[in-house]
């Protein structure tokens, strides 16, 4: 029941950078949680700690907040007396600890390791799953619902080396009767993609007979073998540059595997990443960019709402930079999907507030990493639902092979969660523990229900969360 030991080290996350892995003992066992890290971080986030030493990692080391883990709060911690199951009292603590509002003396990724342990071993004790655990500690009552999966499918941005500004495009099957049967379409889908792709990129087959070719040229080589390379997130990487091209490829895969109308997309835009002087740079990983596909926010808001239009579209993710609030606040009014606030508010309950109170957006994306303790994404969580807004989940591009976000998705009765593709183990890792827990609720006698097009904000209509 109470902390005995904590001890963190520094592991490795799925880019090969530096993380933290916490293990946090008590009477009943050890309690291991690691620390996703992203590329594409909001400045508001709270702080992630490295080394800064160039001749480790690149500066990228984490020794100092395991230092502060294994140095200032296992000490307090144990000192406290405070139980595995007082979450909150605990993550109070540590935030107290820190002292600053970023969390930047400790280091976020020190705290959130230790908070995500803290609720595992919370779990133990009480004698239940996590996902449960969770539901109790923010006060979700059943039937515990499964969420969408968002597979991130064709990765641009700073995710890939292509051309393409936007950072994600997704698919999101909504038609799906159940979680499990979700994953079977979205896998389905992925690979109808990836000969979509191969067709239209490299040539036909994966492993061509370049003996019965005549004059093969070199580059044709390289796109049969490039053309289906994978993204950070699993997502394929072709040589795409702009959004209407790699919308055109998913609308194809879908239709091609059969399910046109039951799996929507989705757009991570990532804006803040092409953002400069007030305009949005649409090519802005080209060393010599196209001075027409430099837009204001005026008019970026209107190729979304075309994109809209045209193609089986609901959900826009950081349409546009993290301060740009007139420009989320009219294309909020605009739009008649949903739009998820991820650099925007980045998990903290008062940028929510704000966006709320500014009507800047109507979902928000979850990351407990950007506000560093499993209480307050439980207070985001709580309070973006409480104004109608859809919640989703996300990893990061840095990731683990923990599983503790899709416990989290499931016990906050969220209706979305994206993890990247089906692919690279880091990524289906989460989606498996969801078909388990799945699977653990049906032999239970509970009727989990999946969430499909429910869990979905649409424009400002507060999204059928249903009965929590």
């Amino acid at each position: 029941m109470f902390i005995t030991k904590v001890h963190a080290r520094q592991i490795f996350d799925s880019r090969g950078n530096p993380t933290i892995e916490v293990d946090l003992y008590t009477q009943k066992g050890k309690f291991r949680a690691s620390v996703p890290s992203g590329a594409s971080t909001g400045v508001h986030e709270a702080v992630e700690l490295r080394d800064g030493d160039k001749n480790a990692f690149g500066g990228k080391g984490v020794l100092k907040a395991v230092n502060n883990v294994n140095n200032i709060i296992e000490r307090e911690l144990i000192k406290s007396g405070l139980k595995v199951t007082q979450q909150k009292e605990i993550d109070d603590l540590l935030i107290r600890l820190d002292g600053t509002p970023n969390k930047g003396r400790l280091g976020a990724n020190a705290i959130v390791g230790v908070s995500m342990a803290v609720a595992l071993a919370g779990a133990a004790e009480t004698g239940v799953p996590l996902y449960q655990h969770i539901a109790d500690l923010a006060g979700v009552k059943g039937p515990l619902v499964l969420p969408c999966p968002c597979f991130n499918v064709i990765n641009g941005g700073r995710h890939a080396g292509n051309n393409l500004a936007f950072q994600e495009f997704m698919i999101m099957p909504v038609g799906a009767s159940s979680f499990s049967e979700s994953l079977k379409m979205a896998s389905e889908t992925y690979q109808s993609l990836k000969k979509v792709i191969q067709k239209k990129y490299g040539l036909d087959g994966e492993h061509p007979d370049t003996s019965k070719r005549v004059a093969i040229s070199d580059w044709i080589l390289t796109a049969v073998f490039t053309a289906t390379n994978v993204g950070d997130e699993g997502g394929f990487a072709p040589n795409v540059s702009s959004g209407e091209e790699a919308l055109d490829l998913l609308v194809n895969a879908i239709n091609s595997a059969g399910y046109e109308g039951k799996v929507k997309i989705g757009i991570d835009a990532a804006a803040s990443e092409f953002f400069k002087d007030g305009k949005y740079d649409l090519d802005f990983k080209n060393p010599h960019p196209d001075s027409r596909k430099l837009l204001s926010g005026t008019e970026l808001s209107k190729l979304y709402l075309d994109y809209l239009k045209k193609y089986p579209l609901i959900s826009v993710e950081d349409p546009f930079d993290q301060d740009d609030w007139d420009a989320w606040t009219h294309f909020t009014k605009s739009a008649s999907t949903q739009v998820v606030a991820d650099d925007l508010t980045v998990t903290n309950p008062k940028r929510i507030q704000t966006c709320i109170d500014k009507k800047s957006a109507n979902a928000l994306l979850l990351k407990i990493n950007q506000i560093g303790t499993i209480s307050e994404s439980i207070e985001a969580c709580k309070l973006a639902q409480s104004h109608g807004w859809g919640v989703m989940i996300s990893h990061r591009s840095g990731e683990t092979e923990s599983t503790f976000i899709a416990d989290l998705a499931v016990g906050l009765g969220v209706g979305e969660i994206k993890t990247g593709a089906p692919a690279r183990s880091e990524r289906v890792a989460k989606y498996n523990q969801l078909l388990r827990i799945e699977e653990e609720l049906l032999n239970s006698g509970e009727n989990p229900i999946y969430a499909g097009s429910k869990g979905f904000s649409k424009g400002n209509t507060p999204p059928v969360l249903l009965k929590n």
